[in-house]
């Protein structure tokens, strides 16, 4: 890493589920090694989840983990794969 990434701002982005029926939702990402216990989301009172995460500057990969379900974001900027092959959500951060 060089000096400008540590001085690069961080970004809050809000990440949003539609997932009413849902009894646990997680964001898992490149940005949290893909771990579903680090990003728990909060319930809404709509029944939504809501996560603000704040991410470097640069493409993410994600995806919601839905009752451990791996779940694409409907709203997302685009459509990639992971490692593994599985297909994730995009969200650009500038």
């Amino acid at each position: 890493m060089s000096w400008s990434d540590y001085r690069k701002p961080l970004r809050a982005i809000n990440f949003i589920c539609h997932a009413p029926q849902a009894k646990s939702v997680s964001l898992v990402g490149d940005f949290n090694q893909w771990n579903p216990s680090s990003h728990p989301m909060k319930q809404m009172p709509d029944r939504s989840w809501l996560l603000t995460v704040e991410l470097k500057h640069g493409h993410h990969r994600y995806a919601f983990l839905v009752d451990n379900v791996l779940t694409l974001d409907p709203k997302a900027q685009g459509v990639t794969r992971t490692d593994k092959g599985e297909r994730v959500s995009l969200v650009p951060v500038s």
